[in-house]
């Protein structure tokens, strides 16, 4: 099944607006919470990487501090080293002999400048180094979090297309987005250091305003980075469902198992289309936003330009005039030209990390996703293993999150310990639902389940799976060996190949493994390894039974088991189960009603309603619904 496509468009961003101020004196109080709510989310993204290794963030506090000091260093170097050349030169000229003195001097100068190159060229690698190293430690511990944080989400909340919005927001992050703002924070720092060393050096310059006039400047570039990186986070917030359908389509035209009906309907082309559609429409908004904001940021880049021409004038003029020496000229202009970069540079960088604490927003509200599914009580209960279960469904209804319609409506049945039970019922009558209820995947909406009288909510909920061995009618295909693929019934029990080999004989599996290149050994599917063996779905069901085998379980759950068996196998499978369950609780669905006669009790529903219950023999008697399913059925077999 495919995830649902998502949230109403808006439906994310509207919850991302903050209320804005409506009178002045609210401005500080707005400010103070969007600072706040910035630290917040940069603190969060701290302990992100140092959860991962302390050492990135020493190392790169380290590398900003050298960063920022070594290009002043270099500056200072190149000035020196033209003030003593034109000094050289001069007195060169006018004595007619060579400056050996002067000379050592510009050697051990050039030399100082050539280290500093050195070292500012030594610093960007090693930076770049950690950053590369750092980026992929971090993706990596962000990527297990969120996958972590699905282990442990409800399945209710897999229901949701606002779920899917979180996390498609959460992932698309989580590959880049904290180590770039990691390494954007500490550019800040480094920025810093530079430009106020810079400052520095131009306060020698006359008028002082002149420094003051690139800082001036700088201030509506600053304006427009910031309200443009809210307008392209909001943007993207909000276009989750585009990007979404866009990954879906994509994905569709090349998924594995929908190939040969993708050729076969000629549906590439109209799925490529889709897509180019949305495409379309997901660009238009993005390029809107790129041109406004190039076109400010262009008409302010000639504004500075000019200021800068002018600035650099006044320099050239007191050089002329004798105020200054020529070396300082390249000292002042080159400050100045750093101060302007620098500035610009302060102000994209910390538009890059308000706008990544913005999307870093998105990992924190998944991760901050509430799970329902606990027990309610402080210690949960620990259900008694290998022993028969009693199980009480009490006015029990369910509607699906976001729903109103009733798909299991007050339901009132009891399953003795031991028993076999039947779900009967055509599709959409509430069956699996049912069985999901039982296993506490989700919690009724109204009404209680009771498991050997205590209500399951009471339970801890990974003791309670343990009891559970079931087989869903969507059961798993996983890309694996044969032997994990059964070993899956149990997976934190140490595999045993007298275990397995057993599970494959009483699921009928064994029989076709034996004949496979590498026996339970094969790696099945062909996504990573080039011999692995694509199974027939028959074959693979018979190995989702095989878990079922496998599994230590007090409580065996089968959800339409042998849809995709021919019938002689279906009844070696039946003849099997019977075997399996001795001492077990059995509940299992099936649309062929001849699996039903031997059951302890037929539960036959319909629209979310329990109509009809009793054993075979009863409910024949009652010439009821069942009676008439079963006749039919029986019918239609006499006829063929």
């Amino acid at each position: 099944m495919h995830p649902p496509m998502g949230p109403p468009p808006g439906a994310a961003l509207d919850k991302l607006k903050e209320p804005r101020p409506e009178k002045i004196k609210d401005i500080p109080k707005y400010l103070k919470k969007l600072l706040s709510k910035f630290f917040f989310r940069l603190l969060y993204i701290f302990r992100l990487v140092w959860e991962t290794k302390p050492w990135i963030l020493f190392a790169m506090t380290f590398l900003a501090v050298l960063s920022g000091i070594l290009p002043v260093l270099q500056a200072y170097a190149g000035s020196y080293l033209l003030n003593a050349l034109a000094s050289s030169y001069t007195k060169s000229v006018s004595s007619g002999i060579p400056d050996t003195v002067g000379w050592s001097n510009i050697v051990f100068l050039l030399t100082l400048q050539f280290l500093c190159i050195f070292a500012i060229s030594f610093t960007n690698n090693i930076n770049s180094l950690i950053t590369r190293i750092s980026g992929e430690l971090v993706a990596n511990h962000v990527r297990t979090k969120i996958m972590g944080k699905s282990k442990e989400l409800d399945i209710e909340s897999f229901d949701k297309p606002d779920f899917y919005a979180k996390l498609e927001n959460a992932t698309r992050e989580a590959d880049h987005r904290p180590i770039q703002i990691i390494n954007s924070v500490f550019t800040l720092i480094s920025t810093v250091i530079t430009v106020c060393s810079y400052f520095a050096v131009l306060s020698q310059v006359k008028p002082v305003w002149a420094s003051v006039l690139v800082i001036i400047l700088s201030i509506p570039g600053a304006v427009v980075s910031f309200i443009y990186r809210k307008k392209n986070f909001r943007y993207m917030r909000h276009r989750s469902k585009d990007r979404r359908m866009l990954s879906y389509f994509s994905n569709i035209v090349t998924d594995k198992d929908l190939a040969k009906e993708i050729r076969i309907f000629g549906l590439s082309d109209l799925f490529t289309e889709r897509y180019k559609e949305v495409f379309a429409r997901y660009f238009r908004g993005l390029k809107s936003l790129f041109i406004k904001e190039g076109a400010w940021n262009i008409s302010l880049s000639l504004v500075s330009s000019a200021a800068n021409c002018i600035l650099f004038l006044i320099i050239g003029k007191q050089v002329f005039e004798g105020k200054i020496e020529i070396g300082n000229y390249s000292l002042y202009t080159g400050a100045l030209t750093s101060v302007a970069a620098g500035i610009a540079t302060f102000i994209s960088t910390t538009a890059t990390v308000y706008e990544g604490t913005l999307f870093i927003d998105n990992l924190i509200t998944f991760m901050n996703e509430k799970k329902k599914i606990k027990p309610s009580l402080k210690e949960g209960r620990i259900p008694e293993r290998h022993k028969g279960h009693r199980i009480e469904f009490i006015n029990v209804s369910f509607s699906y999150p976001g729903t109103k319609r009733k798909v299991i409506d007050n339901i009132c049945c009891v399953i003795e310990p031991g028993d076999t039970v039947v779900l009967v019922g055509l599709n959409g009558a509430g069956k699996t639902t049912l069985i999901k209820l039982l296993t506490r995947l989700y919690d009724p909406t109204e009404g209680k389940i009771l498991l050997d009288g205590h209500d399951i909510k009471e339970y801890d909920t990974k003791r309670l799976y343990d009891i559970y061995g079931i087989i869903f009618q969507d059961f798993g295909k996983y890309a694996v060996s044969v032997k994990e693929n059964i070993t899956f019934g149990q997976a934190d029990k140490k595999a045993d190949d007298e275990e397995i080999m057993l599970a494959a004989e009483k699921s009928s599996a064994a029989q076709f493994i034996s004949h496979l290149p590498k026996a339970y050994e094969t790696p099945l599917m062909r996504f990573f390894e080039e011999d692995g063996i694509e199974l027939s779905i028959g074959q693979w069901q018979k190995l989702s039974i095989a878990r079922a085998f496998y599994s230590d379980s007090d409580i065996l759950i089968l959800d339409e088991p042998t849809a995709s068996l021919d019938a002689i196998a279906e009844q070696e499978i039946y003849n099997r189960f019977d075997e399996l369950r001795q001492d077990k609780t059995t509940v299992f669905v099936s649309h062929r009603l001849s699996s039903a006669t031997v059951a302890d009790k037929i539960l036959v529903l319909e629209q979310g309603r329990l109509i009809e219950q009793g054993n075979h023999k009863e409910l024949m008697e009652k010439q009821g619904r069942y009676y008439e399913l079963f006749s039919t059925q029986a019918k239609r077999y006499m006829e063929i």
